[in-house]
């Protein structure tokens, strides 16, 4: 089978709005390691967007999804419940950087944690306003699109959205945009366009994704902690690709002094497997009648036993402390190769969610097109990357946390060579 003959065949069986980055096609994965119907070995660097912080088919997680294949596959929670979801409940309630008694609801992919906190914010409060920033990115279903924070791809043609979702500059050093403006804006927002006493929540990614990798100020997070106990509105931390140890702690908010109320999270939590979940403060959590949480697929048993694996593969690997020592190498050797790449502006994040932003150099303006040739270069070479960012400028770093170390040292080699090949090629 060819990657060719493969491409054709998706043209044709597979619509244009599902975007594909490579035209090769994934045949096995191992840990960092990912090869091709062809044969060809890729460093993945990508890791499923997040999914893959524990790697491809950790034997653990294997192993706990083939001892539940042996049990049963689905009994719908709300049907027959069983005792794997409540102890993993159990489990995120004890982990969640959030005091007190706390719930947790399990569902399928991030977009619907992001939902259901709104709809328990909503129920919590009786009020109907939301909140959320400029760059965020919180799903593709209708709610997740208003309130993610950029037009394209995710919103053209896609309107209307639902209502009463507002939107606010996240702050950003390198884009002119303080702490202090930040919060004027919400405030701003506060006086010509809803009352706060009509918001429910404000939602923000401690470190944005698709946004950028940009990590939130502490006091930025701290004024947003201090607006909503001002006027009754509950903080919501979209952790869903933040979590389970890529920033270096288990959870990002972990690096706050404040607390949110409730928390999202999903991709890294089940190691491959489709899993979300919303954790809170319980009476919040408990602000939804029965039978207004759920779903079919909700808390599916085979995620769930991949999901108790995967927190015991964090703590006992350590992964919390990798990912701080592999963030740090990285951002070490991208610092290093500045002096080399006049394009790249900014290095940032936390553990190994890391940045790296690219501008022209004689205009300062976002350029995506440098992005894409690190990449391309990258690519070309055998390792995978992701863009992101507003502009499209931004090459995010989401490698495995358990990849080995000569592994991640050679494909810094690649990266390196990659940043070089780019800036000669936009010299010439």
């Amino acid at each position: 089978m060819k990657n060719l003959e493969l491409n054709q065949r998706r043209a044709l069986a597979t619509p244009r709005g599902v975007g594909v980055m490579c035209d090769f096609y994934a045949e096995r994965a191992e840990n960092a390691t990912l090869w091709d119907v062809e044969g060809r070995a890729y460093t993945d660097f990508s890791a499923g967007i997040a999914v893959l912080n524990t790697g491809h088919r950790h034997p653990r997680v294997m192993q706990a999804v083939a001892d539940q294949l042996e049990r049963f596959t689905h009994t719908a929670y709300q049907i027959v419940p069983y005792e794997s979801y409540v102890s993993l409940a159990e489990r995120i309630n004890s982990l969640a950087p959030i005091e007190g008694l706390k719930k947790t609801a399990l569902f399928t992919t991030g977009a619907e944690a992001v939902e259901n906190a709104i709809k328990i914010a909503r129920a919590h409060t009786g009020r109907p306003g939301v909140i959320a920033f400029g760059g965020a990115f919180h799903g593709r279903t209708l709610l997740g699109m208003a309130l993610t924070g950029k037009v394209s791809p995710y919103k053209v043609g896609f309107g209307p959205f639902p209502s009463d979702i507002y939107h606010a500059p996240f702050p950003s050093a390198l884009h002119g945009v303080s702490t202090a403006q930040a919060l004027q804006a919400l405030e701003g927002l506060f006086k010509t366009d809803i009352d706060p006493q009509r918001v429910a929540a404000i939602i923000i990614e401690p470190v944005q994704g698709e946004g950028g990798f940009h990590p939130a100020p502490a006091d930025f997070m701290r004024g947003l902690r201090k607006l909503c106990d001002q006027h009754g509105m509950l903080l919501i931390a979209d952790e869903v690709q933040t979590g389970f140890a890529r920033t270096g702690k288990l959870f990002a908010m972990s690096h706050y002094d404040v607390q949110p109320d409730l928390m999202t999270m999903a991709k890294s939590l089940a190691g491959g497997m489709p899993l979300s979940a919303v954790c809170g403060r319980a009476a919040i959590m408990d602000a939804a009648a029965p039978g207004g949480l759920g779903g079919t697929y909700a808390g599916n048993p085979l995620a769930v036993a991949a999901a108790h694996a995967v927190i015991d593969v964090i703590a006992d690997e350590a992964l919390c402390d990798r990912a701080e020592a592999l963030g740090r190498q990285l951002q070490s050797q991208l610092q290093a190769a500045r002096a080399k790449c006049p394009a790249l502006a900014e290095v940032r994040g936390l553990g190994s969610m890391v940045a790296a932003e690219f501008v022209d150099p004689a205009t300062g303006l976002p350029s995506a097109e440098h992005a894409r040739r690190v990449q391309q270069r990258a690519l070309e070479q055998g390792l995978i990357l992701l863009t992101c960012g507003t502009h499209g400028n931004v090459i995010r770093f989401l490698y495995p946390l358990t990849i080995p170390q000569a592994q991640f040292d050679a494909a810094l080699a690649v990266l390196t060579d990659a940043l070089t090949a780019a800036s000669s090629a936009q010299s010439a």
